[in-house]
């Protein structure tokens, strides 16, 4: 599980945990006893997934939910994905 510094709490940690989840969240800078090893890498691979959803917010519709059913959402939003899709493999 990757996470914000937001949810930089103990509880928070422990129930990832339980349910057999490696939490990846950094801790904040008034953390005290901070382990030694932090995974950057996977980290690092949340701001792609921050990227996706910032593409898809750029249409209206997604970003507001327009549609009230949950069908024609997520049709929509495989729609967005599809634009998406096809724009970065053109530009290549």
């Amino acid at each position: 599980m990757v996470a914000d510094k937001g949810y930089d709490a103990a509880a928070n940690r422990e129930a990832a945990r339980e349910r057999g989840v490696c939490p990846v969240i950094p801790y904040r800078s008034n953390t005290k006893n901070k382990p030694a090893f932090f995974a950057k890498a996977l980290y690092k691979s949340r701001a792609r997934i921050e990227q996706a959803f910032g593409k898809l917010k750029r249409f209206k519709r997604v970003a507001m939910r327009c549609e009230k059913t949950a069908q024609n959402y997520a049709s929509f939003v495989a729609l967005a994905c599809s634009v998406i899709l096809i724009k970065s493999v053109h530009r290549a």
